[in-house]
């Protein structure tokens, strides 16, 4: 992933949906997971380049937009 992401809807391909006991939660695939991962590494370098500040924040978008709705799953499964 070398191009600049400015929206994470370009990253849809990306996403998965994962049994995880008798729930359905959506991850990243195991490729964007470990992009972030070495895009997190290269931050904590103080090394991104801007184009990879970009790609970290769509990313990140995107794990926030999951952990809600992950959340939200939970929740109502709890019920």
């Amino acid at each position: 992933m070398n191009t600049a992401l400015r929206n994470p809807s370009s990253l849809i391909h990306e996403i998965q949906l994962e049994k995880v006991g008798d729930w359905n939660l959506f991850k990243f695939s195991e490729s964007l997971q470990l992009r972030m991962e070495r895009l997190l590494e290269k931050k904590k370098a103080d090394q991104l380049t801007l184009d990879e500040i970009t790609e970290l924040e769509a990313i990140g978008e995107l794990d926030r937009i999951f952990t809600h709705i992950n959340a939200m799953l939970a929740a109502q499964n709890a019920n």
